[in-house]
């Protein structure tokens, strides 16, 4: 069940060609990927194409003229994923009676995510993006529990409601429903409030006083609007990050006070819409 896929070895390229520039890095990574790990760069390049970007482009600008420098931090995340994979798996068994498999896979890419829920290799998996781990400073182990707990959150979510997640999440109320619900499963899994993206010691408090604003931005998009700037690490709402993801916890505790989590886990799209939308008009 702890099964930890070490697609990492790239980072071995990176210690024998440290003064490479992004076009060699862009040239090894993608010989490395599409030939050892087939599966895993078909993922990452589609993962850019749902989006209409130039995965290449994003390689080059984003990612790769920083990978020297955060070479250390990605060293150190892959160093203790596996004992901390093991460990939140173990968690969600007791906490949640979770027991099915769940692959773990750490890789170096190139901007998809520090952490993916999706199918690897025709079985439920979490994907850990070193890189982006590197990038956000999460390589120190509590931000890395953090963030595999809620990734796990949303296999469990999937398991629960019998269906994949992603149709729901091209919604704004359904992005907020999904995202909420692995961020209160993060907290179960570790046995307290957990907001692993959180930027400094004042962060919570800074989200619970903006909440107002945040809630009444996030209700004028809730039709079809852009709320990528409630989640994305490259995004913020004014200069905030990941507000999306309290604002999430906030919507599942406030659910909670009629369902049960399982009952939740399984609202049926309209019951969603029609939550999230009277949710957000109580909080202005």
């Amino acid at each position: 069940m702890s099964r930890l896929i070490d697609a990492a070895g790239f980072l071995e390229l990176l210690q024998r060609n440290p003064d490479a520039d992004p076009e060699r890095f862009l040239s090894l990574w993608e010989g490395f990927y599409r030939e050892g790990y087939p599966e895993l760069f078909r993922l990452q390049v589609e993962c850019h194409a749902r989006e209409r970007l130039d995965w290449r482009e994003i390689a080059l600008e984003r990612v790769f003229p920083d990978l020297p420098q955060r070479l250390p931090a990605m060293e150190a995340a892959a160093g203790v994923l596996p004992g901390i994979w093991g460990r939140v798996l173990g968690r969600a068994k007791e906490s949640l009676g979770f027991r099915e498999e769940v692959a773990g896979v750490m890789y170096v890419g190139i901007g998809c995510g520090a952490g993916w829920a999706t199918n690897y290799s025709g079985e439920p998996a979490v994907l850990f993006g070193l890189e982006m781990i590197a990038e956000l400073d999460w390589h120190v182990p509590d931000r890395l529990e953090g963030l595999a707990a809620h990734e796990l959150g949303h296999v469990i979510h999937r398991a629960w409601r019998g269906e994949d997640l992603e149709p729901l999440e091209e919604r704004p109320a359904g992005l907020l429903y999904t995202e909420g619900f692995a961020q209160r499963l993060e907290e179960i899994i570790r046995g307290g409030r957990s907001f692993h993206q959180g930027e400094g010691a004042g962060w919570v408090e800074r989200c619970r006083a903006l909440l107002p604003e945040i809630a009444r931005e996030y209700l004028a998009k809730l039709d079809g609007g852009d709320v990528r700037g409630f989640f994305g690490s490259w995004l913020d709402f004014r200069g905030l990050k990941y507000a999306g993801y309290f604002l999430g916890h906030r919507f599942i505790r406030h659910l909670e006070v009629k369902y049960t989590l399982r009952e939740i886990a399984s609202l049926a799209r309209e019951a969603i819409e029609a939550e999230a939308r009277a949710f957000l008009e109580a909080l202005l």
